[in-house]
């Protein structure tokens, strides 16, 4: 869920690598497997290895001739050590990580249709399987799934006497309450370089735009819509000093974040994990669906994270047996359960649904169907997404012209569009 970073996840402090078993390339008794996966915890207490070395332990035992080499490191890191691996010549057998289309264009990966089983293929949320594709063959098999919802601190809120708002008038509103009783950061706007293209993302989306035209198939990211929505932000958010302290062009996410479980944010678009964090520590959060100008924004941002199969070291019928293992219920259901993910399956889905155990993720359930996600498929978008993190915020300061950083942004997408082709 980049997320987090692309997608959702929690970053973790430092690169943690651990090899769950075996410890080279060609186990004596058959095949040995190296999986490179993300690290969705925080700390050692909840690192995604103890997800990995009980799945390992139960498929080693379950198929005594192959063996599994896991490394995972943090979301810092993970994306450019593959890269790297890549780059070497020493491409992983799999990786688990923020983004595939690049390997895929590339020739590198198997298509999804030649490595597991149907009814795992077909088990795959449509719209994440289709997200997945690259020229309509899927090579992406996502991996956890978000998506998002305005937060708001329920004590300060009643503090304030704020209403939750469903549209941008009213969450303005709101925010000057706050803001007249000392909240420190009124709307928390993170729109500094760990992941602001998320959080651009859902004010597109809330003003009517997006990154991509209706069509899907073309960037229109200095259209008229998205230049009156950043021209709102800096008018009615940041120029009225609704947005905190820290500039949003200087504020990361997880120090928005961070901040949110410290009770010092009255409201912020946030994803379950924070939720349940800040739960934990005391902070009572109230949830709604994205305001957007007039009204519910059109859709809510959408994010997932990329399980891949690379071609270099062959192994293919081995690796597809591992995947349809790591697809099944039990495994996708205990993944999204450890870090408050949702789940990528139908099957896993609609047995989330129906517990109630897990009520708290139903709102967030119910909007992945509609929700927008990036253009993952197309090699431009890593480009285009560093474009945003790396300008975005100028938008919005209070010399900043909305018009003239989108346009130069646009100008980014189409040079990484024409170099792709």
């Amino acid at each position: 869920m980049r997320r987090y970073k692309g997608t959702i996840a929690v970053l973790a402090a430092l690169t943690v690598t651990v090899a769950l078993s075996g410890c080279g390339t060609t186990a004596s008794d058959g095949v040995t497997l190296r999986l490179v996966a993300a690290d969705y915890g925080s700390t050692d207490a909840n690192t995604s290895r103890k997800y990995w070395n009980d799945l390992v332990r139960e498929y080693e035992k379950k198929k005594p001739g192959v063996k599994i080499d896991v490394t995972v490191l943090s979301w810092k890191d993970v994306d450019r050590e593959v890269a790297e691996m890549v780059e070497r010549g020493e491409a992983p057998d799999m990786a688990q990580i923020g983004a595939y289309a690049d390997y895929a264009r590339d020739g590198k990966l198997y298509p999804v249709d030649n490595l597991v089983s149907v009814p795992t293929q077909a088990n795959f949320l449509p719209l994440l399987r289709q997200a997945g594709e690259v020229d309509r063959l899927q090579y992406g098999m996502p991996f956890g799934a978000s998506t998002r919802m305005l937060f708001f601190n329920e004590a300060l809120f009643d503090k304030a006497g704020a209403e939750p708002p469903g549209d941008w008038s009213a969450l303005q509103a709101a925010a000057r309450k706050l803001k007249a009783k000392d909240v420190k950061y009124p709307f928390a706007l993170p729109l500094g370089s760990e992941e602001s293209q998320a959080e651009t993302m859902m004010w597109l989306l809330g003003g009517g735009g997006g990154y991509r035209d209706s069509t899907g198939t073309a960037y229109q990211i200095d259209s008229p819509t998205n230049v009156e929505t950043m021209t709102w932000l800096k008018d009615k958010l940041v120029g009225e000093r609704l947005t905190g302290p820290v500039a949003p062009g200087e504020l990361d996410r997880q120090e928005a974040f961070d901040a949110f479980v410290r009770g010092e944010v009255g409201m912020l678009n946030g994803h379950p994990t924070l939720m349940e964090t800040a739960e934990k520590a005391g902070v009572k959060v109230g949830a709604v669906p994205l305001p957007g100008v007039d009204g519910r924004a059109k859709a809510t941002l959408g994010v997932a994270d990329w399980m891949m199969a690379f071609k270099q070291n062959g192994h293919r019928k081995e690796i597809g047996e591992f995947l349809d293992f790591v697809y099944s219920d039990k495994n996708v259901l205990e993944f999204s359960d450890r870090y408050d993910l949702l789940p990528v399956t139908v099957s896993a889905r609609d047995a989330m649904e129906a517990d109630t155990g897990h009520a708290a993720l139903r709102p967030f359930l119910e909007q992945l169907d509609a929700s927008e996600l990036y253009p993952v498929g197309d090699t431009s978008w890593a480009r285009v997404s560093e474009s945003v993190k790396k300008n975005i915020g100028r938008a919005v300061a209070p010399d900043g012209d909305p018009r003239a950083v989108l346009e130069e942004i646009a100008r980014d997408a189409r040079a990484a569009e024409a170099s792709a082709r």
